[in-house]
């Protein structure tokens, strides 16, 4: 097993300690990859908050992983998540948060 290092990341503007026994290289690639998804609702959204971009951008994030999940099963014939239901949620959500919480 790898030893555990700490790596700085940036996501919207704000440094964070990454302690991870990953490469580097991949610790920044995720955490681009959560700055760029909360920097598109943050757009889409017009939501300020980070505590609300965070829940919006793991909604979107999981939808995306269990689409994946749910095609991989699909294939292997094992049936899986359905990604139109997942999409329907998070549609519900954003308009619940846009609603509940409007610009900031």
């Amino acid at each position: 097993m790898a030893a555990k290092r700490s790596v700085l990341v940036r996501i919207l503007g704000q440094e964070y300690r990454i302690r991870s026994d990953a490469d580097e290289a991949s610790i920044q690639r995720v955490a681009s990859f959560v700055d760029e998804t909360m920097a598109k609702i943050r757009e889409r959204t017009r939501t300020v908050d980070t505590l609300d971009l965070a829940i919006l951008a793991s909604l979107n994030l999981a939808n995306d992983l269990l689409a994946a999940r749910g095609a991989a099963a699909a294939t292997e014939g094992t049936g899986g998540v359905d990604p139109k239901r997942i999409r329907a949620l998070i549609a519900i959500a954003e308009s619940a948060g846009k609603d509940a919480f409007g610009p900031h």
